[in-house]
């Protein structure tokens, strides 16, 4: 035996005490299945996106780039025209008549809404409230309430002739309005409509990330001296910027494909009325697709102009409140 091994004797086994359970051997499929299950469980989403969402968006590109029929699409088949059908969007105007006018009714409507949902989610976080689930409950009716019935109730208010809006006007030396003639007038009208039906759903969102803030903060302002509107300035709103963006941004994404309200306020006319007065960018893109297949191509491109009109808000949007409420 070496001098080395009588110095460093090899350490001894350490045999675990009596009665400890031993620790179970783990099988090869079990350490497969811990590494493959979590890739399962989340593909289904991943499915149906791919098959409503990716799909649709990439096959729209394309056809963005041909001259396509859709109704004739197998006999006549397509033509590959590259980038033609912007070039004709960016120099067609009817195309931005109809941005104007999804713009216009836009900020008509979205931004007195955000206010005013604002507002409606403070009064509702107050804790001295009383019946906080009946108020809850009537700001949210008209989301859920038929856009038919909507628009039929809306469009005899703004009648020209026995409408109850100018039936009011008339107390304040206001003559009758035409509220079908002229944009300003239709868009008055539609972003009424508009704010009467997405308010409240705006309102419980913010109401559900004002009662995420801790009541901590607030009691400490108040032991500070801090009354409720510096309460609101320097707590709720920096608190709430994450909802507010989040928000903001699903109304531009929804006041930007304004669709069923206009549609119906000029009684199923896709022209948006006699001169194109309230028509938005996607009842033009159904003008170029279903009512004229012929030009679905075009058609294709205006949705893609839409895409590219919303991402780009949203971005804004999302520098500009990050950049204001800090």
């Amino acid at each position: 035996m070496s001098l080395s091994a009588t110095k460093n004797p090899p350490p001894a086994r350490v045999e675990p005490p009596p009665g400890t359970p031993r620790r179970p051997r783990v099988s090869p499929w079990t350490r497969l299945d811990l590494k493959i299950s979590p890739y399962l469980y989340v593909l289904p989403f991943f499915a149906v996106f791919g098959t409503f969402g990716l799909y649709p968006l990439v096959r729209t590109a394309w056809m963005s780039l041909n001259k396509w029929d859709l109704v004739n699409e197998r006999t006549l088949g397509h033509t590959f025209i590259g980038l033609d059908n912007y070039k004709h969007l960016l120099s067609d105007d009817y195309f931005w008549n109809a941005v104007g006018n999804t713009v216009g009714m836009f900020f008509m409507a979205t931004v007195p809404q955000l206010f005013l949902a604002l507002f409606l989610a403070n009064m509702l976080n107050r804790p001295a409230l009383k019946s906080k689930l009946f108020f809850r409950m009537a700001v949210f009716v008209p989301n859920v309430t038929s856009v038919a019935a909507v628009a039929i109730v809306f469009g005899m208010l703004f009648q020209r002739d026995f409408g109850v809006v100018n039936w009011v006007l008339h107390f304040f030396g206001i003559d009758a309005i035409n509220w079908h003639d002229g944009k300003l007038h239709s868009w008055m009208a539609i972003s009424t409509m508009v704010d009467w039906r997405w308010t409240g759903y705006n309102t419980l969102i913010l109401l559900a990330g004002m009662q995420a803030i801790p009541r901590d903060l607030y009691e400490s302002a108040s032991i500070d001296g801090a009354n409720q509107w510096r309460q609101f300035w320097s707590i709720t709103l920096p608190m709430l910027r994450p909802t507010f963006i989040f928000v903001t941004i699903v109304s531009i994404v929804g006041g930007m494909q304004l669709f069923t309200e206009p549609l119906l306020f000029n009684n199923g006319s896709i022209l948006g009325g006699a001169v194109r007065e309230s028509q938005t960018v996607t009842m033009y893109m159904w003008e170029n697709s279903l009512e004229n297949t012929s030009r679905a191509g075009y058609g294709a491109a205006v949705a893609w102009a839409l895409f590219l009109i919303i991402m780009l808000a949203s971005l804004a949007n999302f520098a500009l409140i990050r950049k204001t409420v800090k």
